[in-house]
C-alpha cells in the first residue's frame, strides 16, 4: 500500500468512517479536505459505484452517457466524423473538427489526438472501425449505446458541449463517473450528482439477480472517498419521480 502524505492524513482524519454521509454533508467534507489538501489545481469531484454485476457477462455490462445539468466544468473539443448534408449540421451544432476520410487518416498516420469527444454518422462507421486500436484504449471510440453514433449529429453535439458524460462499469464491477469540479456550487454538485444516481439506477441489467448497488463513494481526485448514504438517496430519487 502506498504510504499516505501528511496532508492527505490530516484530511481523513475529517470523515467519520462509519458513518453514511448525505450527498450535502459529504460534498461540505470535501470541500473541507481541499482546504487541508490545498491543491494547486481545480480537482475533479467523482462517484464511484460499486455494482453487483459480473462484466464478463453481456447482459451485465452497464454502459451509458448522462448530460450532468451543471457540466463538468472544462469546454470539450468535439469531432464529427461525417459526410454530405451533415457536415454543415455538425459545424452549425458547434462542432470543432468535422470531416471524413481526411481526419480518419490523420488519427492514423499523424497519431492526431486533440479531441475530448469523437461523434460518427453511421455510414461512417465501416471506415472509422480501422480507429478501433487507437480510440478504444482511450474511451473515445464512437458508440451507439451511449449516443456517439448517430444520424442527429445536432443533438449529439450540443450534448457533448453541455456536459455529456460517458461511463463503463470495469472488470472489477466498479463504475467512475465524474460530477465535476472541487471549485463547483455544493447545490451543482448535488444535482450533478443526483442525474448519475438516477441514470445509473436506470441501467440495471433485467436479468440481475440481487443487489445491483452495492455501495456508493465520493471523492476528488486526490481526496480520501466519503461513503454515501445510498439507500436514502435512492428513495430521494423514488420520490421526486412518483
Amino acid at each position: 500500500m502506498a504510504k499516505r502524505g501528511k496532508k492527505y492524513l490530516e484530511a481523513l482524519k475529517l470523515v467519520n468512517k462509519d458513518k453514511l454521509y448525505s450527498l450535502e454533508e459529504a460534498i461540505d467534507v470535501l470541500k473541507k479536505m481541499e482546504e487541508v489538501m490545498q491543491r494547486k489545481f481545480d480537482e475533479t469531484v467523482e462517484l464511484i459505484f460499486r455494482l453487483g454485476v459480473d462484466p464478463k457477462y453481456a447482459d451485465q455490462m452497464v454502459r451509458g452517457s448522462v448530460v450532468l445539468p451543471h457540466g463538468l466544468g472544462k469546454e470539450l473539443k468535439v469531432l464529427v466524423i461525417t459526410q454530405g448534408e451533415k457536415v454543415k449540421e455538425a459545424e452549425e451544432a458547434g462542432a470543432d473538427y468535422v470531416g471524413g476520410e481526411e481526419l480518419i487518416n490523420k488519427i492514423l498516420n499523424e497519431n492526431w489526438l486533440d479531441f475530448d469527444v469523437v461523434i460518427a454518422t453511421p455510414d461512417m462507421m465501416p471506415k472509422v472501425a480501422k480507429l478501433g486500436r487507437i480510440l478504444g484504449p482511450r474511451g473515445l471510440m464512437p458508440n451507439p449505446k451511449v449516443g456517439t453514433v448517430t444520424q442527429d449529429v445536432k443533438k449529439a453535439v450540443t450534448e457533448a458541449k453541455k456536459g455529456r458524460v460517458e461511463f463503463k462499469v470495469d472488470k472489477t464491477g466498479n463504475l467512475h463517473v465524474p460530477i465535476g469540479k472541487i471549485s463547483f456550487d455544493k447545490q451543482k454538485l448535488v444535482e450533478n450528482a443526483l442525474e448519475v444516481i438516477d441514470t445509473v439506477q436506470k441501467l440495471r441489467p433485467s436479468g440481475l439477480k440481487g443487489q445491483y448497488m452495492k455501495n456508493l463513494v465520493i471523492k476528488t481526485t486526490m481526496s480520501p472517498s466519503v461513503k454515501l448514504d445510498l439507500n436514502s438517496i435512492l428513495k430521494t430519487l423514488e420520490a421526486k419521480a412518483a
